[in-house]
């Protein structure tokens, strides 16, 4: 591990990374139901009803996941601030007396509130409230990072493109998630009603997929820009070379998202509930999971970033 460079924690970089793409499918999931599936027909009511389901429990396993790492990840940060054993009176002085802390301590709100939400999710406002809290949980990761610690105008700045970039990630990599057990769901039932309810989530999700691209985007050259502060820095720093490691695997991704955009959704479009439209949900549903593994290797340099000084220090 000591390739990526001097102060790196391996084990509190794999915490984070796992929190961040733990947390990221969980509030993805929770948009992709309500942006995704809440609008279908009426008549896929009794194909998306098992799908729903099955969102809700994979949202229920990565609410235990970031529950678990977020507290791994407050227990290694209390232990790498103090220098020291962990202690009762060491951890309570990490909760009341950093920002980090605090921040910890909002997010383990919004969780348990959103553990509430996932189990009275029949009702309304149940899940709109866990919607909220799921992007709530994403979006204030950016106060735990380099973001949260600069000061004045540009740390406002940094801060909203930090969390605008969370919850682009979030939409990209959980609405992929969501997209794939949609496309089981219909495999188990490949009906008409099924095909057409697939065909057409894929087009709401590629939309809002065009949306997500130019919001990661942005905010990433942003936040290149206020950490890394030279074109020299970029390659000549860890930091620097991670975020291209981060950019290049982002390409790849990309690449794999404009097959699906502009190649399958199209010949989609043309198909009908035939055995050669299930095979393009399929080709879909493998391209999208060839998708997931790539984000999961850029959360995993995500992870990492964290835990080393910016390139502009």
């Amino acid at each position: 591990m000591a390739d990526f460079g001097a102060g790196l924690d391996g084990p509190l970089a794999a915490v984070r990374a796992i929190h961040f793409a733990a947390t990221a499918m969980l509030a993805g999931v929770l948009l992709f139901r309500a942006a995704v599936i809440d609008p279908a027909s009426p008549a896929a009511s009794s194909v998306l009803a098992g799908i729903r389901a099955r969102m809700v429990r994979m949202a229920w396993g990565c609410l235990m996941i970031a529950a678990a790492t977020g507290v791994l990840w407050l227990l290694l940060v209390a232990t790498s601030i103090s220098g020291l054993p962990l202690t009762a009176d060491i951890f309570s002085s990490v909760i009341e007396d950093t920002r980090f802390g605090t921040v910890a301590s909002l997010r383990c709100g919004m969780a348990a509130a959103l553990a509430m939400a996932l189990a009275s999710d029949r009702f309304a406002p149940a899940r709109a409230l866990g919607l909220g809290m799921g992007l709530g949980l994403t979006t204030s990761i950016a106060w735990t990072g380099h973001a949260g610690s600069t000061g004045g105008a540009l740390g406002s700045l940094q801060l909203i493109a930090d969390a605008c970039h969370l919850v682009a990630a979030a939409v990209w990599l959980g609405g992929l998630v969501a997209l794939v057990l949609l496309l089981q769901g219909t495999r188990r039932e490949p009906t008409g009603v099924a095909f057409n309810c697939a065909h057409q989530a894929t087009r709401r999700f590629a939309a809002i997929g065009l949306i997500t691209v130019v919001v990661l985007l942005f905010t990433g050259l942003a936040n290149a820009w206020i950490l890394v502060g030279s074109w020299h820095a970029l390659v000549a720093s860890t930091y620097g070379r991670l975020l291209l490691l981060k950019a290049a695997l982002l390409t790849a991704t990309l690449a794999v998202a404009a097959v699906n955009r502009w190649v399958v959704t199209p010949r989609l479009r043309r198909s009908t509930g035939d055995q050669p439209g299930f095979e393009l949900l399929r080709q879909l549903k493998r391209n999208s999971q060839a998708e997931i593994g790539l984000l999961s290797l850029v959360y995993a340099v995500v992870g990492v970033l964290g835990t080393i000084a910016p390139a502009l220090q």
